[in-house]
């Protein structure tokens, strides 16, 4: 059996629109730049999809550390990184349970979130000083399980805005599986941005990624800590941001597990170079890369 990574997704402002590439450099925190930007509410809180399905259809780019926030009839936005040392003060963020830092992106990028979304929002960035940290719990967990095969595998991940960790890894073959179900009832099929993975592998059975404990890609060992449960998000089209209870209402028919309905694995990474999520590798060459086609190697739980 052969696994190939079919296709790279990074994400640059939490619940926006995504980036493919053939070609990334990343760090423990991630794939390059991947959840380096959050959007807030006027309370503060993060906002996604799963209140504002109209965030998908901000759609980042970049280039020298510049983002670019591009949308249906808005401007275009550019967000020039600030080069003040020491950094300004942090702005407190709360993603779910855990808690990191901010950096404010200004009052220009706020007005031209505040036009688009409709409400008073704001952009934050990875403060240079935040620690939050993967679950020390599923990775501790792991390493225990795994210890005498990765005996040095790291505690500690640092990593930015994404909701837990801070890789997702899904498998077209299982994608091939649902489509197939959704096909037999009648609907449409549906691409994988609807579950916005960052690695996408082809050559697994349908959900065989389950029982896989990790994946080695040259030097890089990525530890599969967590199934992922799904939220609402995957009804959202990720091109006109409308909503259907598909695919997780058919998804739950035959995924639906004490953790939740899962699709896609959560995953943390040994020999890439730390990060806290600031910066989170600019996808210099000197960098640990992934490319589209590399070929994995696998390790199965027992």
């Amino acid at each position: 059996m052969t696994v190939t990574i079919l296709s790279l997704h990074s994400y640059p402002v939490k619940s926006c629109g995504g980036i493919s590439h053939t070609d990334i450099g990343l760090t423990q925190a991630g794939l390059a730049f991947d959840r380096q930007w959050v959007i807030v509410d006027r309370q503060g809180v993060f906002m996604t999809q799963r209140q504002y399905a109209r965030m998908a259809l901000i759609q980042p780019a970049l280039g020298d550390g510049t983002l670019t926030l591009n949308a249906p009839g808005m401007p275009t936005l550019q967000v020039v990184p600030a080069h003040d040392t020491p950094a300004p003060p942090p702005v407190s963020v709360r993603i779910f349970g855990s808690d990191t830092l901010g950096l404010d992106e200004g009052d220009a990028a706020a007005l031209w979130l505040g036009d688009f979304m409709g409400v008073p929002c704001r952009l934050l960035r990875v403060h240079p000083l935040a620690e939050r940290l993967a679950s020390r719990d599923h990775v501790n967990a792991w390493r225990r399980k795994h210890r005498e095969h990765t005996p040095d595998f790291p505690a500690d991940h640092a990593f930015g805005f994404a909701d837990g960790f801070p890789f997702l890894v899904a498998n077209q073959g299982s994608l091939d599986a649902l489509n197939q179900q959704l096909e037999s009832k009648g609907h449409p099929p549906i691409p994988m941005n609807r579950f916005r993975p960052n690695i996408v592998v082809q050559g697994l059975d349908a959900y065989e990624e389950d029982y896989l404990a990790s994946m080695q890609i040259g030097t890089l060992k990525f530890a599969f800590v967590k199934r992922c449960a799904r939220c609402p998000i995957p009804g959202i089209d990720q091109a006109t941001a409308e909503f259907s209870p598909e695919p997780i209402l058919t998804l739950s028919s035959y995924r639906r597990f004490a953790e939740g309905i899962l699709f896609g694995v959560n995953a943390v990474v040994a020999g890439a170079g730390p990060g806290n999520g600031a910066g989170n590798g600019t996808g210099a060459l000197a960098e640990p890369r992934l490319r589209t086609g590399d070929t994995a190697e696998l390790e199965f739980n027992i």
